[in-house]
């Protein structure tokens, strides 16, 4: 989750690179400068899940600390010498919602996802023939990185089945406890179990007739093959970290954003920056993003204009990041229910 930390640490301890006297010296300098940036994070509490009188103004102090931090790598004696391509600035960023959300994200419990991630994009089945893959699914998860994402890890258990549901018959059942999901289907067949052991003389061993109608109850639970077991993880907010955004990039987060939505429609999609390329010529509508927050609300401007003496750079705007962060936690606390029903009894559906 300390995106920036670990980036600052893989420098320190590369083999080959950064080994000369000037870029130790940078390092040793921007590392101190770091430690102390974290731990005023750590230190400093909120906001979280319920809302308090003291939450914009504790935004604000969270803004200053990373405002202080960034002017400092951002000299022009470390952005030369630690460029675009190292990764060193543009993490600085991803650690920072890390330090907004952390409070926020850790109300929700242990099982909830915080940070940089690889998430479910799709789903493939790829077995070497069919003889194979009546013994084995072989499913493919396809992932996609982003750079902050809150959400859930999910453990995904698939298996071969023995027949059509139309003939369901002979089916194993395996009530070993993998999920909460699975442990109340475990319940529903323990039930059923109970209830055919009353109307026979005996009880039941071996292989279970499932009544067609009873097929909900176990359809987590079937088993005739192997399993396979698959860990992914669900984007509700998934947020893209950009030093600036043009054209070209909106394009690929909107691209991005549809992927998210498409697999979980509940899901948020914003991209973060602190400059802006784009002209009014772009059609903001069109494109599949909730959100775009530009920090310093200000254009793009090449790195070298920026360190003449003319150049005005705007501080990060804290009003921005408060708007960034009671909108993340208003979705993370709102109730996501809008069934056709629901939406039919007030006669708009969406």
């Amino acid at each position: 989750m300390l995106v920036h930390g670990a980036n600052l640490s893989t420098k320190e301890n590369h083999r080959s690179k950064y080994k000369d006297s000037v870029s130790k010296e940078y390092l040793a300098e921007i590392r101190s400068k770091y430690d102390n940036w974290h731990k005023q994070n750590i230190d400093l509490v909120g906001p979280g899940v319920i809302e308090a009188g003291t939450d914009i103004e504790t935004i604000q102090k969270r803004v200053a600390f990373f405002e202080d931090y960034k002017n400092f790598i951002d000299q022009q004696h470390y952005a030369e010498k630690f460029d675009s391509r190292s990764n060193l600035h543009s993490s600085a960023l991803e650690e920072f919602l890390y330090y907004l959300f952390k409070d926020l994200v850790s109300d929700f419990g242990e099982r909830a996802l915080m940070g940089k991630s690889r998430t479910f994009k799709d789903i493939f089945f790829a077995a070497p023939s069919y003889t194979k893959m009546l013994e084995t699914p072989y499913a493919r998860i396809e992932k996609k990185d982003h750079d902050f994402v809150i959400g859930v890890t999910v453990l995904a258990s698939l298996q071969t089945s023995k027949s059509g549901l139309s003939n369901i018959q002979n089916y194993d059942l395996n009530l070993e406890k993998q999920t909460e999901v699975v442990d109340d289907a475990a319940a529903k067949a323990a039930d059923i179990l109970k209830e055919l052991e009353q109307n026979i003389d005996k009880p039941i061993e071996g292989p279970l007739v499932v009544p067609a109608e009873s097929l909900s109850a176990f359809s987590t639970t079937l088993t005739a093959g192997n399993s396979e077991e698959h860990f992914f993880d669900i984007p509700v907010i998934a947020i893209e970290c950009k030093t600036y955004l043009d054209k070209t990039m909106l394009e690929g987060s909107s691209r991005a954003a549809e992927e998210v939505k498409a697999r979980n429609p509940n899901g948020l999609y914003i991209v973060v920056m602190e400059w802006l390329k784009l002209s009014d010529a772009v059609n903001l509508r069109k494109y599949k993003v909730d959100q775009i927050y530009v920090l310093r609300k200000q254009k793009n401007t090449d790195r070298e204009y920026r360190y003449l003496d003319s150049y005005v750079k705007n501080p990060i705007d804290p009003n921005v990041v408060w708007h960034l962060f009671d909108t993340v936690r208003k979705h993370l606390t709102t109730d996501w229910a809008g069934s056709v029903e629901q939406g039919l009894q007030r006669g708009w559906l969406i």
